[in-house]
């Protein structure tokens, strides 16, 4: 008896199209930030080279993990409220770089805490800045 593959689920579709468009927004987020290759890997969790850049290819073909596409939702939502905070494209770019006296970063750029390879780095980010788009200093 041979198996028989089902098709592939609307909500499979979706969110394979999702992950397609959030890698494709993550390859205009790291030029813009002037992200290397390895600050791109541990962004995203430390995904092995060749995957990597199986993803930047083909993104509509990733199979993305679920720690990689929560990776990905707060790396877009840091750059979205950067471009709401900081309507100059390029200042909005230069922030993640520049040292920070909030005591989140410690004198140190978000980059830098994001680097720390946890995905709770990103979200205490993002966090932090959607604290600021709300008028506080979170």
């Amino acid at each position: 008896m041979s198996a028989v593959l089902a098709p592939a689920s609307s909500a499979d579709d979706g969110a394979q199209r999702l992950a397609a468009a959030g890698l494709r927004a993550y390859a205009r987020i790291a030029a813009a930030w002037r992200l290397s290759v390895d600050e791109q890997l541990v962004l995203l969790g430390q995904p092995p080279r060749s995957t990597f850049f199986a993803w930047r290819k083909q993104p509509e073909k990733a199979a993305l993990p679920r720690d990689t596409l929560e990776r990905l939702s707060n790396i877009l939502g840091i750059y979205k409220s950067l471009q709401i905070l900081l309507p100059d494209a390029a200042a909005a770019d230069a922030w993640v770089r520049q040292p920070n006296g909030a005591p989140l970063f410690a004198g140190r750029s978000a980059l830098q805490r994001m680097l720390s390879g946890n995905v709770s780095d990103l979200h205490l980010v993002r966090r932090y800045l959607d604290g600021v788009r709300g008028g506080g200093w979170s």
